[in-house]
């Protein structure tokens, strides 16, 4: 059985940051493209980063330059580094796993994240 657990989030300050950890077991880590979404109350989910089985990056135009997703295929975990934070980055922040020629797509329970002073 699959498990996407994400931890890390909580309360931000404008212009500090978190890390965000995705823990995914039951699956061929490695071989999944991994991303974070993130929905905000009344809001579509939208994409925040991904990052492929071999490692290549994209972002959001939003969060460019200030957030980077990186993995450890060795702990089966995919993390977000969020800095320079601001309060339109509020939502619960939600990782995927993706292996779209297989037709297989998991996702975690969310995890929130609130940015305010």
């Amino acid at each position: 059985q699959v498990h996407i657990v994400e931890s890390g989030g909580g309360l931000g300050q404008p212009g500090g940051s978190l890390r965000l950890s995705c823990a995914a077991s039951g699956l061929t880590f490695s071989m999944y493209a991994m991303g974070w979404y993130r929905q905000a109350p009344g809001n579509e989910r939208e994409l925040v980063a991904a990052i492929t089985s071999g490692g290549s990056t994209n972002y959001a135009d939003s969060v460019k330059g200030r957030f980077t997703i990186s993995r450890d295929n060795l702990k089966n975990t995919v993390f977000l580094q969020m800095n320079s934070l601001n309060p339109e980055d509020t939502a619960v922040y939600y990782c995927n796993a993706n292996r779209g020629n297989w037709g297989l797509d998991f996702w975690g329970q969310g995890t929130q994240v609130t940015v305010s002073s």
